[in-house]
C-alpha cells in the first residue's frame, strides 16, 4: 500500500495543493473495495425482494424488524454524506459550536419521539407521518403536508447527489454526471428490488462502513495537528477562545462565529428545528414504523441516540483540524470551501486500502441519505397522494408496482434538483434552511394537535400554511433583503424556524376558536391523554427486561448528552 506523499513545495497546509492537485492516489485495491461494496448492496436488494408481496412489505417492511436493526438504520439514514461533509464544514466555519446540533439539537428530540410520539404513530397504525394528520385533522391538512413533504424529500435527496458529485469529481476525477448516474442507479436498483427492507438492511451495513471511514480520518487528523492540545492551541491562536467552546460568546449582544446567542440556540435549534426534524421527518420516522411491535418502535430512536452522542467527534474534529492546518480555511483567499474539510484530509493523510474504505464510506453515506429520502418519498407519494386522491381502491399489487415506478421518478427528480445546492458553500446551511421551511411548520401542527383537544379540523391546514409562509418570508424577504440584520445563514435559519413555529401556533389557535373541533370519539389514540387499542399491547417476551425499558434508555441518553457538555463549557 502506498502512502500519499506531500512535497515540500505543496504541503498539506498549502492552499494551492488542494485546488490544483485534489486527486486521491487511488489504486486497484481501493477500487476493489469499492466494487465489493456495490456488489453487496445489490445482493441485499435481490435478497430482500423475496419478502416483498404487499404494500406493507414494500413501504414498511411488513412491520417485522427488530429494534437493533431499525435503530441502526434510523441513525444511518441521518448520517448521510450531507451530515458528514456538512457538519465538518460547520466545524471548520463555526468551531466547537457544532456540538449543539447533536447534544441539544438531536438527543432531546429523539428521546421525545421515542417516549411520547411513537405510541401515537405506531398505535394508530398509520403508514406515514402525513397520514397521522389525516386522522387528527382533515384531508386538506393531509394533502398539503403530503405535497410539502414529497417536495422536500426530493430536494434533500438532490443535496446528497450534488454533494456526491462534487466530492467524487474532486477525489477520483469522475465527471459529475457519471457520479450522479452511478449512485442514482444503485439506490434506484436496491430500493426498487427490495423496498424499505432493502434500504434498511443496506443502512445497517452503511453505518459500519461510514464509521470505518471516519475513524481513521479523525485519528490521523489529530496526530497531524499534535493531538487535542495542539488542535485547541492552534485554533485559539487563529480563531480566538470561543472557537473551541460550546457556549463562549453566546450571551445576548455578544459576537461569536455562529452569529447566534444562547436563546436562539436553545429555542431555534434545540427546540423548534430539532423537534421539527426528528419528530416529523418521515425519512427517520419510517424506520421506527417498520419495527415489529410498539416497544421496538419506541426503542428505535432511543437506540440511535447513543451513537448520535459520540458521532459528533468524528465529524467535528476533521473540520477543526482543517481550520487549524489552513489559515483562513473556507475563505476565497485559502482556495477552499468549508465543504472541502473531509476530502482535504482524505487526500493528504490516508494510505491506499484505508483510502478505499474512506471513499466507500463516503459513497455509502451519500447512498444512505438519498435512499432514506427516496424510500420515504415513494411511500408518501403512493399511499398519501396517489392512492388517496388520484387512483383509489385498486388492488394491492397495483400500488406495489406504482411504488416501484415512482421510486424511479423520484431518483430522476433528485438528479434535477441536485444543483440547487451549488450556491451554498456550507451544505448544512442549505439543509437547515429546508428544515425550517418544511419540518418546523409540520411540527407545530403535530404538537398543537397532539396536546390540545380543542384544535379544530381546519386549524391543521391553516397552521401548516401559515408556518411555512412565515419561515420563507423571514428568510427570503427579511434576511436576504437585509431588512433585518442576522450575522450568518445558520442564525437566519434559527430565526426562520422560530418565526414559522410562532406563526403556525398563533394561526392554529385563532382558527380553532372560530371552527368546530373534531368529535371526541374520533380523537382516541391521536391526542395526549387518550389511547387506542394499538397502544395497549403488552410487551413482547423479553421486551420487559430492565435494559430495554424506553424510559431508562431515553433519560440515560439525555443525561449522557448533558454530561458531554461539561468539558466544552470553558476555554481549553
Amino acid at each position: 500500500m502506498q502512502t500519499p506523499t506531500i512535497s515540500p513545495t505543496a504541503s498539506l497546509t498549502s492552499p494551492t495543493y488542494l485546488a490544483a492537485e485534489l486527486r486521491l492516489p487511488t489504486n486497484w485495491l481501493d477500487y476493489t473495495l469499492l466494487g465489493i461494496y456495490f456488489v453487496v448492496v445489490l445482493g441485499i436488494g435481490f435478497a430482500a425482494r423475496r419478502s416483498v408481496k404487499t404494500t406493507l412489505d414494500f413501504f414498511l417492511s411488513g412491520r417485522s424488524l427488530p429494534a437493533w436493526v431499525t435503530g441502526l438504520a434510523f441513525i444511518s439514514a441521518n448520517l448521510a454524506a450531507t451530515e458528514i461533509l456538512g457538519m465538518a464544514a460547520n466545524s471548520a466555519q463555526y468551531g466547537a459550536y457544532t456540538v449543539h446540533w447533536y447534544w441539544i439539537g438531536a438527543i432531546p428530540a429523539m428521546v421525545f419521539l421515542g417516549l411520547v410520539m411513537m405510541p401515537f404513530y405506531y398505535g394508530s397504525k398509520v403508514r406515514s407521518v402525513p397520514e397521522f394528520l389525516l386522522l387528527r385533522f382533515d384531508r386538506w391538512a393531509h394533502l398539503l403536508s403530503s405535497v410539502l413533504f414529497a417536495f422536500a424529500a426530493i430536494l434533500i435527496a438532490g443535496v446528497n447527489l450534488y454533494a456526491l458529485a462534487i466530492v467524487v469529481e474532486a477525489l477520483l476525477g469522475w465527471p459529475q454526471w457519471v457520479a450522479i448516474v452511478v449512485a442514482g442507479f444503485f439506490v434506484l436498483a436496491y430500493i426498487t428490488l427490495g423496498g424499505l427492507s432493502s434500504a434498511i438492511y443496506n443502512e445497517v451495513l452503511q453505518f459500519f462502513v461510514i464509521l470505518a471511514a471516519l475513524i481513521p480520518i479523525t485519528i490521523l487528523a489529530l496526530k497531524k495537528v499534535g493531538g487535542w492540545d495542539g488542535l485547541t492551541d492552534k485554533l485559539t491562536q487563529s480563531h480566538g477562545d470561543n472557537f473551541v467552546t460550546a457556549w463562549g460568546g453566546t450571551g445576548i449582544g455578544e459576537a461569536n462565529p455562529l452569529g447566534a446567542n444562547w436563546l436562539t440556540i436553545v429555542l431555534g435549534l434545540g427546540f423548534v428545528l430539532s423537534f421539527g426534524y426528528w419528530t416529523t421527518n418521515f425519512a427517520e420516522v419510517q424506520r421506527a414504523l417498520s419495527a415489529k411491535n410498539l416497544s421496538a418502535a419506541q426503542r428505535t430512536p432511543l437506540i440511535a441516540a447513543f451513537p448520535k452522542i459520540f458521532i459528533v467527534f468524528l465529524v467535528m474534529i476533521p473540520g477543526l483540524a482543517a481550520a487549524a492546518l489552513v489559515p483562513g480555511f473556507g475563505t476565497e483567499k485559502s482556495g477552499y470551501q468549508y465543504n472541502d474539510a473531509i476530502p482535504y484530509l482524505m487526500e493528504g493523510l490516508l494510505p491506499n486500502g484505508v483510502l478505499g474504505i474512506a471513499v466507500t464510506g463516503l459513497l455509502a453515506a451519500f447512498m444512505a441519505g438519498m435512499a432514506a429520502n427516496v424510500s420515504s418519498f415513494n411511500t408518501v407519494f403512493t399511499t398519501d397522494i396517489w392512492a388517496k386522491y388520484v387512483v383509489k381502491d385498486r388492488e394491492d399489487s397495483y400500488y406495489v408496482r406504482f411504488g416501484r415506478l415512482i421510486t424511479a421518478i423520484g431518483v430522476m427528480a433528485s438528479i434535477g434538483t441536485a444543483f440547487l445546492a451549488s450556491s451554498f458553500s456550507n451544505i448544512m446551511s442549505y439543509l437547515q434552511t429546508l428544515f425550517s421551511f418544511f419540518n418546523v411548520p409540520m411540527f407545530v401542527v403535530f404538537i398543537v394537535g397532539m396536546f390540545w383537544k380543542r384544535a379544530s379540523m381546519k386549524s391543521g391546514f391553516w397552521g401548516l400554511l401559515a408556518g411555512t409562509t412565515a419561515a420563507m418570508l423571514n428568510y427570503f424577504v427579511l434576511y436576504k433583503q437585509d431588512i433585518i440584520s442576522i450575522p450568518s445563514d445558520q442564525g437566519a435559519n434559527f430565526v426562520s424556524a422560530i418565526a414559522g413555529f410562532v406563526a403556525g401556533a398563533v394561526v392554529m389557535v385563532a382558527v380553532s376558536l372560530f371552527t368546530s373541533p373534531k368529535p371526541a370519539d374520533e380523537l382516541q389514540g391521536l391526542v395526549y391523554g387518550t389511547r387506542s387499542p394499538g397502544m395497549a399491547e403488552p410487551p413482547a417476551e423479553g421486551d420487559d427486561a430492565w435494559y430495554r425499558r424506553p424510559a431508562l434508555l431515553g433519560w440515560g441518553a439525555v443525561v449522557l448528552a448533558a454530561a458531554c457538555y461539561i468539558p466544552f463549557s470553558f476555554s481549553f
